[in-house]
């Protein structure tokens, strides 16, 4: 039995459901009907007080005497892409989509483990923006550029290319050029809010920088496929970057998702994370505000990366590609047969309208790909942002040893600058199931395949 079929039971998530699937095991394996399984929970949970005393059922029918209810009784819909997701991932977009502003929802085949909304989630709601459906790493964003270099010099002049990388980029935490970069951005308004205000600074100083987690800056080998790139159809140098709006962008998500939490004190425990803002309220215009700054930011510094490198390198960029997940739009789409105007939040999920371009990486060893939209309806116009994790950053270090992983970049050509263990290929899914399982929702028109890789070294945790 699945979380969504406890839900539609009425079990209230969190100890509620655990107990409901200690009960089920316990029932199976004592020799009980299989049949009778949903009549069984529906009975306790109907009347709960009439079963505290029963050795099967007393545990389950105690928790739910107290559990709280859900907001709504039955989720609004959503649309699954891909197999084997992890099961508290669904879960957690099944809890989303209870939410009583929640409108449509949507999940992605890279789907994993995050807060409140799980990474590759994709919500849509009435009039309402969730600071941690759009995340901590507020508008994270991927960056391609097209280099004018011959390809071979990806293999010939490698310490050139180290070089450029290292001395143009900075990763880990705190992360700060000496000499600090200069761009537009810093001339915007940052007193849309408080937090922004206050980390003007702070912005300032790791401008230009890629922090630490899965962030990453890259040569490889471009294969473009579809002249409307604008490049004919062939082998490329390129530069990839992966990173967004650092401690500045968490610093935003930590207050508004705080006064989300604040303003909405009868939300139940298990739904805290969701906590929402009215967008047509004070609080709610100046998250969003906050957030199109960081939008912006985020922009910037990869802008700063790519314009440095080609800069040191003396190159010119023949192709500029870029879209970012980890955000909230105001769209329109079809809900139920209506069309309406909603806030969708793409939490580490790619932009994939009619004819839009977007950039979906692997991992430090696989292949990304430049893909245009093809606008799915029951997506919300959305698609994967990556490859999606299958362990965890802890069980990753316990588990793992660096010979597998040198051994497997070896035989993919790839030579690592700096990493953590937790960011090895092994800790991905197949990049190339993910891209299968999403055939309906973006056309690829171009593959990178990287070669030399720099991330924030071993033991850097991330912080946005």
């Amino acid at each position: 039995m699945k979380t969504k079929d406890l839900i539609r039971l009425g079990v209230p998530f969190g100890e509620a459901q655990r107990r409901a699937v200690d009960f089920i095991s316990r029932f199976l394996l004592g020799g009980g009907d299989k049949t009778r399984l949903e009549a069984e929970i529906a009975a306790v949970v109907a009347g709960p007080e009439h079963f505290l005393d029963d050795p099967l059922r007393g545990e389950f029918a105690r928790v739910l005497t107290t559990a709280a209810a859900p907001p709504r009784t039955e989720p609004v819909p959503y649309r699954q892409w891909g197999a084997n997701l992890e099961p508290e991932a669904v879960g957690q977009m099944e809890k989303a989509c209870l939410l009583p502003v929640a409108v449509a929802g949507a999940l992605m085949p890279d789907a994993h483990v995050g807060y409140g909304l799980p990474i590759g989630g994709v919500l849509a709601t009435d009039n309402a923006v969730i600071p941690y459906a759009v995340g901590v790493d507020i508008a994270c964003r991927m960056k391609l550029t097209v280099l004018d270099l011959p390809v071979r010099d990806l293999d010939r002049k490698q310490d050139r290319l180290r070089t450029a990388i290292e001395a143009e980029s900075r990763f880990g935490l705190g992360a700060k050029f000496q000499q600090r970069r200069q761009h537009a951005v810093m001339d915007d308004d940052w007193s849309v809010s408080r937090i922004t205000r206050q980390n003007k600074d702070r912005a300032w100083a790791q401008l230009g920088t890629s922090g630490s987690g899965n962030h990453f800056v890259e040569f490889g080998r471009f294969t473009v496929e579809d002249r409307e790139l604008g490049l004919e159809p062939g082998e490329y140098v390129a530069l990839l970057s992966h990173s967004g709006s650092r401690g500045t962008g968490a610093a935003v998500c930590g207050h508004y998702s705080k006064l989300a939490m604040s303003k909405q004190p009868d939300l139940p425990q298990e739904f805290r994370h969701l906590a929402w803002l009215p967008l047509d309220s004070e609080d709610g215009q100046e998250y969003w505000a906050a957030m199109q700054l960081m939008g912006r930011y985020a922009a910037a510094n990869h802008a700063l990366i790519h314009r440095h490198i080609a800069a040191h390198l003396g190159v010119d960029v023949r192709l500029d590609l870029e879209n970012h997940h980890n955000f909230a739009w105001q769209e329109t789409h079809r809900v139920d047969g209506e069309v309406r105007e909603v806030v969708v939040h793409r939490k580490g999920a790619t932009p994939a309208g009619p004819g839009v371009l977007g950039i979906i990486p692997g991992s430090m060893a696989t292949a990304g790909f430049v893909v245009r939209g093809k606008g799915q309806p029951e997506s919300l116009s959305s698609a994967s942002h990556g490859a999606g994790r299958v362990m965890s950053r802890t069980r990753a270090e316990k588990t793992l040893r660096w010979e597998e992983a040198n051994k497997f970049l070896k035989q993919r050509g790839v030579t690592l600058i700096s990493a953590g263990l937790d960011e090895v290929p092994m800790v991905y899914k197949d990049i190339h199931e993910v891209m299968a399982a999403q055939t309906d929702l973006v056309e690829v028109l171009g593959r990178f395949d990287p070669v030399l890789v720099k991330m924030a070294p071993s033991g850097e945790r991330p912080e946005d």
